[in-house]
């Protein structure tokens, strides 16, 4: 079987600043204080993905989850080692991501269709279904300005899935839009899924990751913390334990989906 993902000694430095304007700057260098640090979100981290494997990436909040979908994405390149990719890559890592504010949403679905790669053939074969997909109504003709961060995530979710592509990213798709339209997402990438395209997951809901995906990927600090059963991986993180005195309800679990 081939491989879709490879990524090998993975680093990615950002720096933290202490302080917004010159003036605080300058206060704070002349006091002595640090006005910055350097820190790695992603830390040596190494794993290869065959083509066809469905993973779910999980990992507490700043763990580097959705730094490392961008540079599966090509939106950001590692500082050290190298992450290597095969084949046409779609996906929502940010919901309304390359929406221009001021045009309709009809003008964003064909924007955002392009820059995904679409072609204007396939856009015009796809077109309706995308509408049909995204349910919005004649709120496609208003500007995206205008949206909800459900209704950005409806039309940006259906470009997304309708892309012909060998790897498929999802950013916590399903954290935003009513309980219908999470449903109907859902279903969509079990039908990618089942396609035998390769399926990068990311989400903080067992439930969702242990129905969705055939292994797991955690991440902590940037670096690889366990790679392998779903299940393994929930009881990992604990997700599987309530805190003391409280009990996880369906949401929690993702069982509402």
């Amino acid at each position: 079987m081939a491989t879709s993902i490879v990524a090998e000694n993975v680093t990615k430095e950002f720096t933290l600043r202490y302080h917004r304007t010159f003036k605080e700057v300058t206060v704070a260098k002349a006091r002595g204080h640090k006005t910055s640090d350097r820190f790695n979100a992603i830390d040596d981290l190494s794993f290869t993905v065959e083509e066809g494997e469905s993973i779910g990436l999980m990992g507490l909040n700043g763990s580097g989850k959705s730094t490392l979908l961008k540079m599966i994405n090509g939106v950001m390149r590692p500082d050290q080692g190298s992450l290597l990719t095969r084949g046409r890559i779609a996906g929502l890592i940010a919901t309304g991501a390359g929406f221009h504010p001021q045009l309709s949403g009809s003008e964003n679905l064909v924007l955002n269709a392009a820059i995904l790669g679409m072609t204007e053939r396939e856009l015009k074969r796809k077109y309706d279904d995308i509408v049909e997909f995204a349910g919005l109504g004649r709120l496609l003709d208003a500007p995206v300005g205008h949206y909800s961060s459900g209704q950005k995530a409806r039309l940006g979710f259906a470009v997304a899935v309708h892309v012909d592509s060998d790897i498929f990213l999802a950013d916590e798709v399903l954290a935003v839009g009513d309980k219908p339209f999470r449903s109907k997402c859902m279903k969509k990438m079990m039908q990618i899924r089942d396609s035998g395209r390769t399926l990068v997951y990311v989400s903080h809901s067992p439930a969702s990751v242990e129905r969705m995906c055939s292994r797991v990927i955690v991440l902590e600090q940037g670096r690889l913390g366990f790679d392998g059963d779903p299940k393994a991986a929930i009881h990992y993180l604990e997700y599987d334990t309530p805190e003391d005195g409280e009990e996880l309800t369906d949401e929690q679990m993702g069982n509402d989906i």
